[in-house]
């Protein structure tokens, strides 16, 4: 891992006030619409081939004083690949420029996490620690945190022969690696009669299905759970719930839309729906449920910054789904913007809205955090 002391000593040598950078992917948009609303310059930094978003349909305009006009994307800074970020040229210029890394998925995957933490030596607005935890491959995952917290999960299936009762196994798409090629099956012979097809259509492959994670099915609506850790805030203010979205998952969303008659008329090799995330939207919880959530949330920041001290720094999203009873459990974790968070660009998130009395999204809220740490002269508490 990267020394952060050494990533905090070459802020000292930073233009001011920094730019805010990400990965042109998932939810940079979100960190440059809250970015500019604080007034930052922000910078994408793009795969040649997927630029055009940035560079083109959401530049930013500016009059001759600076002021923002139209877009949020002051420079799109194309690279071959994604992972070109690691060339110390590229680094060094982007330093030079004095930016500041937003994390979000996209940068842990399309560049190697063990060079994340070892070899990007630009300051990360968030936790570089943690991005590691978000792989259900490895032997410490979010999982493991989630139990050290004591935070509800579902249980896990240990043996697919053993599995009773709905269950879902997690694992990547074979070809389209960032996204899932889940299913659901009820019995081990489920299991092999769904995995099989999945097999022979190529969705996935047999090293994934054996490195699977299995677990029960938790029957209820999804919330992804957008919070807010301040590290520059009291102890009793730090934690903050800013919004909550939903995914929209194709092809199981258009699946469900049919009638049940309609779906048993599908080809054998469409019955299995595909888990693909391609949208989401927008919601609120019922009030008597927030308490519980942000018990969720407390419980979590305190078992990270015991495990990977400092921490979570900044926005962080607990995936939940509440059953029946009102019992939530989380089922996936993202410890940096989560996929969701550009739902609420420009117009905030509802909670967060209420609770800083302006349009306050995910990513304004890390904007205003970085804000506040200029003036303080604070910013290296905020980056890893």
């Amino acid at each position: 891992m990267i020394d952060r002391g050494k990533v905090q000593a070459r802020l000292k040598d930073y233009p001011l006030p920094p730019v805010v950078g990400a990965v042109a992917s998932h939810s940079a948009l979100d960190a440059f619409d809250g970015a500019s609303a604080e007034g930052f310059r922000t910078l994408a930094i793009c795969q040649r081939g997927r630029e055009k978003t940035y560079s083109q349909y959401y530049r930013a305009f500016r009059d001759v004083t600076g002021n923002l006009l139209k877009g949020c994307v002051d420079t799109a800074y194309v690279l071959e690949k994604f992972d070109d970020i690691l060339d110390e040229g590229v680094q060094e210029k982007l330093r030079q420029m004095g930016t500041l890394l937003v994390p979000n998925r996209a940068l842990s995957s399309y560049v190697p996490i063990d060079e994340v933490e070892e070899k990007l030596a630009l300051p990360i607005l968030g936790s570089r620690a943690m991005l590691r935890i978000e792989e259900r491959s490895e032997r410490e995952n979010y999982y493991t945190l989630l139990e050290k917290a004591q935070i509800p999960t579902p249980h896990p299936v240990v043996d697919v022969k053993q599995i009773e009762g709905l269950s879902i196994v997690k694992l990547p798409h074979a070809k389209k690696r960032l996204e899932r090629g889940f299913f659901t099956c009820a019995s081990h012979a489920e299991f092999l009669k769904k995995s099989g097809a999945l097999l022979a259509q190529g969705t996935v492959t047999q090293e994934d299905l054996d490195h699977a994670r299995v677990e029960q099915y938790i029957i209820g609506p999804v919330f992804n759970l957008n919070f807010f850790l301040s590290p520059l805030a009291p102890r009793i203010e730090r934690l903050e719930l800013l919004g909550v979205d939903e995914r929209r998952e194709s092809s199981l969303d258009g699946m469900v839309r049919l009638p049940a008659e309609q779906q048993l008329a599908l080809p054998e090799t469409a019955r299995i729906p595909e888990y693909t995330v391609v949208g989401h939207g927008s919601l609120t919880l019922r009030e008597s449920l927030l308490e519980e959530a942000l018990k969720l949330g407390e419980k979590f920041v305190d078992a990270a910054k015991e495990r990977y001290p400092p921490g979570i720094i900044g926005p962080f999203c607990l995936q939940t789904c509440v059953d029946k009873d009102g019992k939530p459990f989380v089922f996936d974790v993202a410890v940096r913007l989560g996929g969701g968070t550009n739902i609420h660009m420009s117009l905030g998130h509802p909670y967060g809205n209420t609770l800083w009395r302006v349009p306050m999204s995910s990513g304004r809220r890390l904007a205003f955090e970085l804000r506040r740490a200029l003036d303080e002269g604070r910013l290296e508490e905020l980056v890893t």
